[in-house]
């Protein structure tokens, strides 16, 4: 008997139809033996739809009532849920955020767990009960609703999973696993039977949607086993723990990642002095803007050409900043590029294995294809190129690498 946090997400809980699915998928598990906590989203749309009315009310609604109003929609979940459980003739007890005491900070839209009160859920599962908890949402110390922000149920499940020592956190998704890269661009992409939490983290921050970074990061600070699963087909998925011998007999690269939302910006010609680096992103940073990959050089004049890269949705918004910076510092031109993208290379393996990069490199090169910016870690090359040349990059490195010989 072993205790799991199953965590749907809302295309797994899209209708009726599919809840009754999980609540049986929830059922074979328990008829095993097994402890069930279940973790849900609210059903598939169902938050745009609750944002979109907010918006219709008031174009800049109060955070605090945004909280209320989002929260509802995880409760249809857990009490649908439950009511297919019954049907089953499973005893099971839907909780919302506060009723279990996922106690987080103030910050509205976008709150942090501090602490989860889990005696009412053990002595639940103690009396043979399914658990099922609201993901995404908590209260403050003042009792106020907060929701957690994009991925939040995600972060809900693993979170639940360490309070509670569970065997395993399963993320149950529309994909079957994890893989060497998107599929829809490499056909003979490969899941992966497992990738350590640092590799699965650098593949989220680069690129990969599988799984929400904070959850990756929460299960990796507290050693949680993550396992990604399809909630429409069975299999054994992928799991994500912690690097070991046998992960490190595994290829250099696990996979491929890559980001289509990237801009660029160069400001020429700024004079060399200490301090330029901050004066240059310090007005950016206060404009709430995050910066990704950052390049300087020095030239012969002894002036500085200095390159940052931020999401294209925040484009025009730091070209007006850096502009305005440029005239300050008596820069002589600002350059902007919003048709560009990062492909990023992932693995472990990097570290015991030499020429990793130029490998990557030359496999580029072969395809006439430019490296605008580099950026490395210790498991990571991540490159900068024109959007135009994405996908024959990806499907460049996959080959290159041998990662479509990765067993299944």
């Amino acid at each position: 008997m072993a205790l799991y946090v199953q965590k749907f997400g809302g295309t797994s809980v899209g209708d009726v139809e599919r809840i009754q699915a999980v609540a049986e998928k929830v059922k074979s598990f328990k008829d095993r033996g097994d402890d069930i906590v279940v973790v849900v989203s609210a059903m598939s749309g169902e938050t745009n739809r609750l944002v979109e009315l907010a918006n219709d009310m008031n174009p800049e609604p109060s955070p605090r009532e945004m909280d209320v109003l989002l929260s509802t929609g995880e409760q249809v979940t857990i009490a649908l849920l439950s009511m297919g459980l019954h049907k089953l003739g499973l005893e099971a007890v839907s909780y919302t955020g506060s009723q279990v005491k996922v106690l987080t900070d103030s910050s509205h839209t976008k709150a942090r767990i501090k602490e989860i009160e889990v005696t009412k859920i053990r002595s639940d599962l103690d009396h043979g009960r399914v658990v099922i908890v609201a993901g995404f949402q908590g209260t403050d110390e003042d009792g106020n609703i907060t929701t957690l922000g994009r991925g939040g149920s995600d972060t809900t499940g693993v979170a639940l999973a360490a309070a509670l020592n569970a065997d395993e956190c399963q993320i149950y998704t529309d994909v079957d696993g994890v893989y060497t890269t998107d599929p829809r661009v490499v056909e003979n992409a490969k899941r992966l039977d497992c990738i350590t939490f640092e590799e699965m983290l650098e593949m989220a921050s680069q690129g990969s949607k599988v799984l929400q970074i904070r959850a990756v990061e929460f299960a990796g600070k507290y050693n949680v086993p993550l396992r990604v699963l399809s909630s429409f087909k069975e299999g054994p998925g992928t799991l994500i723990t912690l690097e070991d011998e046998d992960l490190m007999e595994q290829p250099v690269i696990s996979g491929i990642a890559f980001n289509r939302d990237e801009a660029k910006l160069t400001v020429l010609g700024v004079p060399d002095i200490p301090g330029v680096a901050s004066r240059i992103l310090g007005p950016v940073s206060a404009a709430n803007i995050e910066v990704d990959m950052i390049v300087q050089n020095i030239a012969e004049d002894q002036s500085t050409d200095f390159t940052f890269t931020v999401h294209r949705n925040d484009y025009v918004k730091v070209l007006k900043v850096i502009e305005q910076v440029a005239e300050d510092l008596g820069a002589r031109e600002v350059k902007g590029d919003n048709s560009i993208c990062k492909v990023s290379i992932v693995g472990v393996g990097m570290r015991s294995h030499a020429g990793v990069a130029s490998k990557m490199f030359d496999a580029l090169a072969s395809e006439s294809i430019n490296i605008q910016m580099i950026s490395t870690s210790e498991i990571k090359v991540a490159v900068v190129i024109a959007e135009k040349y994405l996908e024959l990059a990806v499907r460049t490195l996959h080959s290159s690498f041998g990662l479509s010989a990765i067993s299944d």
